[in-house]
């Protein structure tokens, strides 16, 4: 993917076995644990195009965040910032090819930044 393509989405879900059998039934995602990840499955639309995560819903996870490719998340975060955007979670690794971070727009929207590549290659 390329630098502002969106690249995720996580859904907050209480129950992520019910959450996958719901999205799996009405919209044929594929979902899946994938190992390390376990408690978070993953889905993917029939075409591959795009998918995310069934996240469990926490405090201050409560509604669908989108994830936006970046060349560099410090350099967007800073950006971000000076376009009036709170910085939520700065640069956080998920494994070592790949790292997440959130900011709110200043319209209170959480918007996930992702950089690096994942297993596959992209």
């Amino acid at each position: 993917m390329a630098h502002g393509d969106i690249t995720h989405i996580d859904i907050p879900v209480n129950d992520v076995q019910a959450a996958s059998r719901f999205y799996g039934a009405l919209f044929g995602w594929d979902i899946h644990e994938i190992p390390g990840f376990e408690g978070y499955p993953m889905w993917s639309t029939p075409n591959k195009l795009s998918g995310g995560g069934l996240a469990p819903r926490g405090e201050g996870f409560t509604s669908p965040r989108s994830y936006v490719e970046v060349d560099s998340i410090d350099d967007a975060l800073a950006q971000a910032t000076q376009l009036g955007a709170e910085v939520l979670r700065s640069r956080t690794p998920i494994d070592e090819t790949s790292w997440w971070a959130s900011f709110r727009d200043p319209d209170g929207n959480e918007i996930g930044l992702f950089e690096g590549r994942t297993g596959d290659g992209d």
